[in-house]
């Protein structure tokens, strides 16, 4: 809902009572205009559309918007039939032709115009069944759809002939259209209805995204209808200003007076659980900040130490990790380990292990059992520096309750002005997949084999500069405590690998040793059969709207006698080296994760500036230059790659817009192509600026968990794959990194990671399941992610 000049207020569907939004459009006079967004399913149901089939039947002097579903609802509450398209349509774009009306003022129309539009439906208004009121205003130009990357403008092609013979160039050409074109038969000549507005009130409705990244004149048509909706107001009245009762700053509706001071009755209901999460979904009110308070306000002071191009000359940050941390078989020790540096894709490597007064681990288990609703809380084991633990119950779960830690730090931020990274001290650990519960999910149909939260507060750390060789030490503590006896202590250890770096690399010269195969090979979770049957149950929903986009995933498995954990991890870091590998050893937990992720999750840094890097799209590497080249070239060019793509785009974009500044959330890269040992990923880059007012959690649990780990819309699809998939996921599609104490974090996806666990070794692979999804290739595309860390636990075990 909007009040034109302020950023608009999310209303879920089912958030309001009728009585509420009469008393916030019509009393208060709150809002000039309502935008009805997309989302899963069929507005013939009513618990996919809520209220707002009364909001198009009665508020006929109200301004509205309707957006695929929203424009869907508006042909069906006034007697149109909605049908299933004859094909999904799912983050492809279409070319599109228009009347001329008010909706699409300035904008061209037709062949070749470059109006073209991402759409994401497999529901559609039948034209045929259109009443009097509604008029037809859009349609497609033909039946056929588009890839966002058209390779007959794309520059790299000429560039590739240097490298990519003729024959080979041919098979790219022939390998973008191998998905059959439309056939859609809703419309006369097979185009779609795209767009209707109703012949007396002011409602509109579009079959397709204009918000979407890959919709050109979305602006535009947002910029016409608040001018349609000005018009309105200037006929029929005078534009709506903000009450003195209401607030709209940080995009969510508040009453400034007290409810007892208004005439209607109460603040708007909803459902929240002991999380502070409504059932249905997380809103913008759940990701304030509110200033908690603190029984113990920590002043910490960094005090940290720089040597100038040390690293290489101590063996590098193998063997620093090695000889610092490594004994013990690297008991309760990190390593947020860029392995892989090259294009700048990453910088920084930290690392540590048990340290000072502050350390401490903390694990987290979600009390909810499978299949019933989360009711919110769990077990939090906390273990500090002295060996002393202690494990209470949190009613309002892990996320508040870093939320509530951080909010105690207090610091100042000239202790680490002159470093070039944002991570001093803090927080390091993994969220599990199945937190997803504390971020708007409903329940969890599985439960964790491993703890669903374990993070080391680190105290002490050294950090390595990839970019100029150089390391730092850093150590914080309380401002009362002085000490730098770990700094000191640390020092002296890099001065003797200086003078014996030698003999330490020959020593680690056997890992480079051949191994034996191990004949006990990975079980999976599911059989090649079942997979492919999963992916054409994901189709099916997808088909009947439920979902635009699906992860699916599974999981193999394999018992493991007694390993050597960390040298499985630098074999896989050798093997695989990614920009986001990380080694976590939580030792009284037993859980080893040996990660090779070659994806950001989000990073939120000093600036305040917010950063998601999410894959979709994954082949191969070739054999040859020139196959490889191929390969390469086919996966950028791909049309369902492209969707799947775009699709994690969009819903990356809504959910960094929920914590940004309005008008801040942008697409740097997008559809990028990086390359790794074994594989070409596509990747994009969305950034946005931080509001004030949110804190560094309420960023995570905006986004969590990562949407290239699920599919879009979010929450529907997170539910379709927990009725899916037969396991928890557990460490796997969640998230490791650190936290700082100064409220900076930078998280990964948790993919291409082994998780060795009371006996066992598992790896997580899947794949986004989209329309075009074929079940042979999408079953080849997961084995393909597993190889990588399979071969070397297979080597180790």
């Amino acid at each position: 809902m909007k009040n034109c000049g302020v950023p608009p207020v999310v209303i879920r569907n089912d958030e309001w009572t009728w009585e509420d939004l009469c008393y916030y459009l019509y009393e208060e006079k709150a809002f000039d205009n309502i935008v009805i967004s997309p989302g899963p399913g069929s507005p013939t149901c009513a618990n996919d559309i809520g209220i707002c089939l009364r909001l198009l039947h009665e508020c006929e002097d109200i301004p509205i918007l309707g957006v695929c579903l929203g424009h869907q609802a508006l042909g069906y509450v006034h007697g149109a039939k909605v049908v299933h398209a004859n094909e999904p349509v799912h983050g492809r774009l279409s070319e599109i032709e228009h009347n001329g009306c008010s909706l699409f003022n300035g904008i061209p129309s037709g062949r070749n115009s470059g109006f073209k539009v991402v759409r994401y439906h497999s529901l559609v208004i039948d034209p045929e069944s259109l009443p009097k009121e509604l008029i037809p205003i859009s349609w497609t130009c033909s039946t056929d759809t588009q890839s966002f990357l058209e390779i007959s403008n794309a520059s790299s092609i000429s560039d590739a002939h240097d490298i990519v013979s003729s024959d080979s160039m041919s098979q790219v050409q022939k390998s973008l259209r191998v998905w059959p074109l439309n056939s859609h038969q809703n419309m006369q000549n097979g185009k779609v209805l795209m767009a209707v507005m109703h012949s007396v009130r002011p409602h509109y409705g579009v079959q397709f995204h204009p918000e979407s990244i890959g919709t050109s004149y979305g602006r535009e048509i947002f910029k016409n209808f608040r001018e349609i909706t000005e018009d309105h107001w200037l006929n029929y009245g005078p534009l709506v200003t903000c009450k003195e009762n209401v607030d709209y700053s940080g995009n969510q509706i508040r009453l400034r007076k007290p409810v007892s001071q208004l005439n209607h009755g109460t603040f708007p209901s909803r459902s929240i659980g002991h999380n502070g999460v409504g059932k249905k979904g997380v809103g913008l009110f759940d990701l304030v900040n509110l200033s908690y308070p603190s029984n113990g306000v920590k002043f910490l002071k960094l005090a940290w130490k720089k040597y100038d191009h040390l690293a290489s000359e101590v063996g590098g940050a193998r063997n620093i990790f090695y000889q610092l941390f490594g004994h013990h078989k690297a008991e309760n020790t990190f390593w947020l380990d860029s392995s892989s540096i090259e294009k700048g894709r990453a910088r920084f490597s930290f690392m540590g292990g048990k340290g000072g007064s502050l350390w401490k681990q903390m694990v987290f288990q979600l009390s909810d059992e499978s299949g019933h609703p989360f009711e919110g809380g769990g077990y939090l084991s906390i273990e500090d520096a002295r060996g002393s633990a202690t494990k209470t119950f949190l009613n309002d779960g892990f996320f508040n309750y870093l939320n509530k830690e951080l909010s105690s730090f207090q610091y100042k931020r000239e202790d680490y002005d002159e470093l070039p990274f944002d991570f001093h001290g803090g927080y390091v650990g993994y969220f599990g997949y199945e937190l997803k519960v504390e971020c708007g999910a409903p329940y969890n149909q599985h439960k964790s084999r491993t703890p669903d939260a374990c993070f080391f507060f680190a105290d002490n750390l050294l950090v390595i500069d990839h970019s100029s060789d150089d390391v730092y030490l850093l150590s914080i503590h309380e401002e009362c405590n002085t000490s730098t006896s770990w700094l000191d202590d640390a020092e002296l250890k890099l001065m003797e690998l200086r003078t014996s770096v030698p003999e330490k690399l020959i020593e680690e010269s056997s890992l480079n040793v051949s191994f034996t195969q191990c004949k006990v090979e990975f079980v999976a979770e599911k059989s090649m059969e079942e997979y492919m049957s999963d992916v054409e149950k994901c189709k099916q929903y997808i088909k009947d709207g439920e979902s635009y986009e699906l992860c699916l995933t599974t999981q193999i498995r394999k018992k493991i006698e007694e390993i050597d954990a960390l040298r499985l991890y630098l074999r896989l870091r050798e093997r695989n080296p990614a920009p986001y590998a990380a080694w976590l050893n939580f030792s009284k937990e037993d859980i080893c994760i040996c990660c090779s992720s070659p994806e950001r999750f989000l990073q939120l840094n000093r600036d305040g500036v917010l950063e998601a890097k999410p894959i979709k799209g994954t082949t191969k590497r070739g054999v040859t230059t020139e196959e490889d080249e191929l390969l390469k070239m086919q996966l950028q060019y791909s049309e369902k790659n492209q969707a799947e793509n775009l699709m994690i785009v969009d819903l990356l974009r809504n959910d960094l817009g929920r914590v940004c500044e309005p008008g801040s959330v942008h697409v740097p890269l997008l559809m990028d192509i990086e390359s790794y040992a074994t594989v070409h990923t596509m990747v994009s880059t969305v950034g946005g600026k931080k509001q004030p007012n949110v804190s560094a959690i309420d960023c995570i649990k905006a986004a969590f968990p990562g949407g290239s780990m699920t599919g879009a819309p979010k929450l529907r699809s997170m539910e379709i794959l927990d009725s899916l998939e037969n396991c928890p996921r557990g460490i796997y599609s969640g998230c490791i990194g650190y936290i700082s104490y100064n409220q900076t974090f930078d998280l990964n996806i948790v993919i291409r990671t082994v998780v060795l666990h009371q006996g066992e070794a598992s790896i997580g692979a899947g794949g986004a399941i989209i329309a075009l999804s074929d079940p042979s290739d999408e079953y080849e595309e997961m084995v393909l992610k597993t190889h990588a860390p399979s071969r070397v636990v297979m080597e180790f075990s």
